[in-house]
């Protein structure tokens, strides 16, 4: 015979046949929560920092934290009206906006005006020992929650070691 017509006869039996066929249902694994662990959003512990301003800036420690040797993960939620004072680190930091609008720059003058809006899902590099500075300026309309991976410790030095650490915008 020829393939066609096998393949004729195939498609014309497949349907009177399908009820005498026993069908296996794929069973799926289960999730091993050794193996795999999330924290959902509302179970994410954001704290603040004692020394800043109520509604300024809060973090999430996702693994490990920045004071820790090795690798970190972070989330930092700035609020409108708020940004970090011109800093820099001694390694490099990879970020992601996660939601919001950031408003970032570079160097040690603050200049708010000549910052650079990223939104959502924007990575951004910052390459260690460069003086920068980011937050959300007055006119935000919403806070902005950035992803932060890099190497511990962080060894942070500002611009201006004599003011705080943040600037109200």
């Amino acid at each position: 015979m020829s393939d066609l017509i096998v393949q004729r006869r195939a498609v014309l039996l497949a349907p009177l046949l399908a009820p005498f066929l026993t069908i296996r249902e794929a069973a799926a694994s289960k999730l091993d929560p050794t193996q795999t662990m999330f924290t959902l959003p509302d179970q994410i512990p954001w704290t603040t920092r004692p020394t800043w301003p109520a509604n300024s800036v809060a973090s999430a420690d996702l693994l490990s934290n920045v004071n820790q040797p090795g690798l970190y993960f972070t989330l930092i939620r700035w609020y409108p009206g708020y940004m970090s004072a011109p800093h820099k680190y001694v390694t490099d930091r990879l970020c992601v906006v996660v939601s919001g609008m950031w408003w970032i720059n570079s160097g040690h003058d603050f200049d708010p005006a000549s910052c650079v809006p990223v939104p959502a899902g924007t990575f951004v590099h910052r390459v260690a020992e460069t003086w920068h500075y980011d937050g959300v300026i007055a006119s935000g309309k919403e806070p902005v929650e950035i992803a932060i991976c890099g190497m511990g410790p962080v060894q942070i030095a500002y611009a201006e070691p004599d003011k705080p650490g943040w600037r109200k915008v």
